[in-house]
């Protein structure tokens, strides 16, 4: 019988502890790409302005909790350039990235606006890209492969700190995260390559 009131006590504190979720948006402040010129190719990469995707977390006693984000935003990048036998061609490519931080939260306690620091790992994944080439005035075709890309998905660890401002139901999170990835999605002989040190100002509202 205790076994059993054990379980359900357990069971009922589980359930007990506070979920929110909602929205996460921000600005990059690196750029997720690196774009050179050597004289014979150049690469150009715009900057994407904004961030936006979900987040959910699950608040813990003592002021920790865990947060999951899953944080969109678009790639795209273009070269141009002589290539062998004189041939001028120039490339497009677009797609999506997506980034899933995996995060262990620690709010200092205050009474309305509460400071917190973060920190865990995140997976980085680009998806559907896809590059179209056109060669001396022709037309545009699309490319069988990438050849820039190295690899769909990488990992890397996550720190971060912000303040939370309870706003009667809502909660608003301001906060700067820095990410470091372990390889380079992206990457071009020296001209083209992913940054692997990431940073972002970036807002959550959850309910």
């Amino acid at each position: 019988m205790r076994p059993l009131m054990l379980l359900a006590f357990a069971s009922t504190s589980l359930l007990a502890q506070p979920f929110s979720a909602g929205i996460k948006a921000g600005v990059p402040l690196t750029d997720f790409l690196s774009a050179t010129e050597n004289g014979t190719f150049n690469y150009t990469a715009p900057t994407q302005r904004y961030i936006i995707g979900g987040v959910a977390e699950v608040r813990l006693p003592l002021g920790f909790g865990v947060e999951f984000d899953a944080l969109y935003r678009r790639l795209s990048y273009t070269g141009a350039g002589t290539l062998a036998s004189d041939i001028f061609s120039t490339s497009t490519a677009s797609g999506s990235n997506w980034e899933f931080p995996l995060l262990l939260k620690y709010r200092f306690h205050f009474p309305v606006v509460r400071p917190f620091v973060d920190a865990g790992v995140a997976w980085d994944t680009i998806a559907g890209l896809k590059e179209t080439v056109t060669e001396s005035g022709g037309a545009a075709s699309p490319a069988a492969s990438v050849s820039e890309l190295q690899r769909n998905t990488t990992a890397g660890f996550v720190l971060g700190g912000g303040v939370d401002i309870h706003a009667i139901f809502l909660h608003i999170s301001p906060e700067l995260r820095y990410t470091r990835w372990n390889s380079d999605q992206i990457s071009a002989v020296n001209l083209l390559h992913s940054n692997l040190n990431q940073a972002e100002f970036l807002v959550g509202f959850t309910f």
